[in-house]
């Protein structure tokens, strides 16, 4: 049997998931594309994988028993991968890296210490949390947490600020305090460092799948508030927000994040590199 092993990392993700909607956007796909391609793998193995209801997809029997040897069907295959690329000296590296950030210093570090290999580089939107154990990059620079095992090397600390919009009571002062925040409901994001208030207004709060310029757009209408990385660019999207540096959260820490015994030496090189991106002073 030829079994396509994207169309088995799709039936994982859905699993993951138990909807069918939630999936197709963690896998940047329509909702009907990812159906269509689940029945195409359920026609392969002749058997029901999920069992559709209003209130969401649940595992048959037959799904559930083939969810483990799945994840085997795929781990054997990044290690079939890891394999035969540790067997000839690697001339190429993927460079991941979160939205926000910039690594230009280090990947011209890079290029300058390999002239001869082909460094790529891929902005990874926050939703896009499987690039690197799926093998779609080689090296990630990203704000912790990470929704995945890896090893880690610590670039800096960024202070926080809080974003508010510029009508805000708290606009214009030059540092406040979680006293200051007063009642606002801080919910943290399970995949980034960010910080969402949940509106007061009677707006729908900010959902998993929205955009950060959707969420941007819920502080600067005044409907909610933000606690970020200080460093992060993209708070320089529009006017009509201002970032506070605020005293009493932890620092985010930046990090360069591999996999583990990953064989590629331009990762570790690249590490190296890393340092280039430290704030100076």
């Amino acid at each position: 049997m030829d079994l396509d092993l994207r169309l088995v990392r799709y039936f994982t993700v859905v699993a993951e998931h138990g909807n069918i909607g939630r999936a197709a956007t963690a896998l940047h796909l329509a909702q009907p594309s990812l159906s269509r391609q689940i029945q195409r793998l359920e026609h392969q193995l002749g058997v029901r994988l999920f069992a559709r209801t209003p209130q969401g997809t649940t595992l048959t029997p037959a799904g559930a028993a083939f969810l483990p040897r799945a994840h085997a069907v795929l781990d054997a295959a990044v290690g079939a991968v890891t394999v035969a690329r540790a067997a000839d000296p690697p001339r190429e590296i993927t460079i991941g890296y979160a939205e926000g950030l910039i690594i230009t210093p280090a990947v011209r570090a890079l290029r300058h210490r390999h002239p001869s290999a082909r460094v790529r580089t891929r902005l990874l939107r926050w939703h896009d949390t499987r690039a690197l154990p799926d093998g779609r990059v080689d090296a990630l620079v990203a704000r912790e947490p990470l929704p995945f095992p890896a090893t880690v090397t610590p670039l800096y600390d960024e202070p926080r600020v809080l974003l508010v919009p510029v009508t805000h009571r708290l606009a214009g002062k030059e540092v406040v305090s979680v006293a200051d925040l007063g009642d606002e409901d801080l919910v943290a994001c399970a995949v980034t460092p960010t910080l969402w208030s949940t509106p007061k207004d009677g707006s729908p709060p900010p959902a998993p799948d929205d955009s950060f310029e959707d969420k941007l757009e819920l502080v600067a209408s005044g409907s909610a508030v933000a606690v970020l990385p200080a460093g992060d660019h993209r708070l320089r999207l529009r006017d009509d927000v201002t970032a506070i540096p605020v005293e009493g959260f932890e620092p985010c820490r930046v990090v360069v994040a591999s996999r583990t015994r990953h064989p590629n030496p331009l990762v570790a090189s690249f590490r190296e590199a890393a340092r280039l991106l430290v704030p100076a002073g």
